[in-house]
């Protein structure tokens, strides 16, 4: 865990997610996500490109779809690293980034839809997870 994420020390241990080194690898070399999220369905972070490909290009329902099956498989794979519905998901950590990218893009795509109560659960939800996140993802953009 990176020095610039500080927890609680009465909280939750901060959940750290398995690295997608194969995913990583993939991408660093040509591959598209589009041709990778069939064998890698699992993974929140080529969910996550493919939502932020969809919104640049305007097809916003087609991101927040993207974006929920990111969020969702993340879910899925923080409850496997032992998170129990709070506690820090620092995206200091590589392999946390994945789904706080997959969050960020729902949030955006549902606030862009109107969903304005679930935009603010999502972003209430991202702050919870790492206050510094949404700052380090809209950099990346």
């Amino acid at each position: 865990m990176s020095e610039e994420f500080r927890r609680n020390l009465l909280g939750p241990e901060p959940t750290l997610l398995p690295a997608e080194e194969d995913v990583q690898t993939r991408l660093a070399a040509g591959d598209e996500a589009v041709d990778l999220a069939a064998s890698h369905p699992t993974s929140s972070l080529l969910w996550a490109i493919l939502a932020d490909e969809a919104y640049v290009e305007g097809r916003t329902i087609e991101s927040y779809a993207y974006a929920r099956t990111g969020y969702h498989r993340g879910l899925d794979a923080l409850r496997r690293n032992g998170w129990k519905g709070t506690g820090p998901v620092p995206f200091s950590h590589e392999g946390n980034r994945g789904f706080l990218r997959a969050l960020y893009a729902l949030g955006r795509a549902a606030g862009a839809i109107g969903e304005s109560d679930e935009a603010a659960r999502i972003s209430t939800f991202l702050n919870d997870s790492d206050p510094a996140a949404r700052a380090a993802i809209e950099a990346a953009l």
